[in-house]
C-alpha cells in the first residue's frame, strides 16, 4: 500500500469538485484485469477542475492520465503518483458544420466513429478497429483499417503539467508511426476532427464490417490488449511471432493468442509480471530467429511487485 495523499490534496487543492481515491484499484482500467493499485486515483469533473489540480498539487508528483485501457499494462506493484482518469465528463462527441466532429479526449473510439458515419461524414470508419478512447488515439496517432488519425485531426487541446492549457494543430501533432510529437507531460482533453461527405448506410455498413473482421480475426472476448508489438518498417509483427514459433506460447497465466499472434491473452489467474514475462520471451525469441527486435506498443506503466 502507498501512503495516502487524500489529505494533502484536499489541503492543497480548494473546490476540488472530481473524486481523489487512494490506492485504487486500477484491475477496473486495464483490459488485462491485473496489476497494483494507484496511489492517488482522480477522476476530474471537466477540464477546469483538471487544470486547478494541476495547478496545484506538487510539481514533482508523477501524474498518468488513462482512458479506456485498452492497451495498458500496470504492473503488479502499482502506480507511484497520481493516475488521471478521463470520464464521462470527456467523452462527450459533437458533430459540428463543415463535416467536423469535437470529441473528448475520454471518448471511445467506436462511438466517435457511430456519430459520424450517422452524420454522413467519412474518414472515421477506421476508429472502429481501435479499441480505445480518443486521448490513447491522439498520443499513438491510433490506426486500422487504412485510417489514421494523422489523416482526419485539425487540432487537439489538453493541458500541460502545471495546468497550463495546450493546443495543437495538425503540424504541431508532428504524427509518426504509432507515435505524436507532442510532450509526454501533455494531458489530452478533447480534439477537433474534418472528414468528408459520405452516405451514412455505406459508413455504418463499414463499420459493421469491420467489426465482423475484427471478430473472426482477433481475440475480442478475452483479457487482452490492443496489438502488443508495433509492426517494424516492411514487417508484420504478428508474422514474425508466428515464425518464432510462438502462437499458443504461455508463461504462469498469460498466452500468445492462437487466434492472432500479435495478442496477449490474460486468464483470470495471471499477472502482469506474467504478461510482461511472456511478452519478453517473444521479443527474445523473434530476435533470434529473424534478427529483428519488436517494440511494445502496450503501454507498461507502473512498478513491479517488491
Amino acid at each position: 500500500m502507498f501512503d495516502d495523499l487524500t489529505p494533502v490534496v484536499r489541503a492543497l487543492v480548494p473546490g476540488l469538485q472530481g473524486t481523489v481515491t487512494a490506492n485504487a484499484s486500477m484491475k477496473p482500467f486495464s483490459w488485462f484485469r491485473t496489476g497494483g493499485p494507484a496511489q492517488l486515483l482522480f477522476e476530474p469533473a471537466g477540464e477546469i477542475d483538471l487544470i486547478e489540480f494541476l495547478r496545484h498539487i506538487p510539481a514533482d508528483w508523477p501524474v498518468l492520465p488513462v482512458g479506456l485501457g485498452s492497451n495498458l499494462l500496470v504492473r503488479d506493484g502499482g502506480i507511484p503518483g497520481v493516475v488521471v482518469k478521463l470520464g464521462r465528463p470527456f467523452a462527450e462527441v459533437e458533430v459540428l458544420d463543415g463535416h467536423r466532429v469535437r470529441a473528448g479526449a475520454g471518448a471511445p473510439d467506436v462511438k466517435v466513429a457511430r456519430a459520424a458515419a450517422e452524420a454522413g461524414i467519412a474518414g472515421f470508419t477506421f476508429l472502429r478497429g481501435i479499441p480505445g478512447a480518443i486521448g490513447g488515439a491522439l498520443r499513438m496517432n491510433g490506426g486500422a483499417y487504412g485510417g489514421e488519425v494523422k489523416n482526419i485531426l485539425v487540432q487537439a487541446h489538453g493541458v500541460h503539467r502545471d495546468g497550463t492549457p495546450a493546443a495543437f494543430d495538425l503540424a504541431a501533432m508532428d504524427f509518426g508511426y504509432r507515435r505524436c510529437g507532442a510532450p509526454e507531460t501533455v494531458i489530452f482533453t478533447s480534439a477537433l476532427f474534418a472528414g468528408t461527405p459520405g452516405e451514412p448506410e455505406a459508413l455504418l455498413d463499414a463499420m459493421d464490417e469491420i467489426t465482423r473482421q475484427r471478430s473472426a480475426t482477433q481475440p475480442v472476448n478475452t483479457r487482452t490488449g490492443g496489438s502488443t508489438f508495433a509492426n517494424p518498417p516492411g514487417q508484420s509483427a504478428w508474422k514474425l511471432v508466428d515464425e518464432a514459433g510462438c502462437r499458443g506460447l504461455g508463461i504462469g497465466g498469460a498466452q500468445v493468442s492462437e487466434m492472432h499472434t500479435n495478442f496477449l491473452v490474460a486468464s483470470p489467474e495471471a499477472t502482469s509480471a506474467d504478461i510482461e514475462r511472456l511478452g519478453e520471451e517473444v521479443r527474445r525469441r523473434v530476435r533470434e530467429t529473424s534478427g529483428i527486435t519488436l517494440h511494445w506498443e502496450i503501454r507498461r506503466v507502473g512498478q513491479p511487485l517488491a
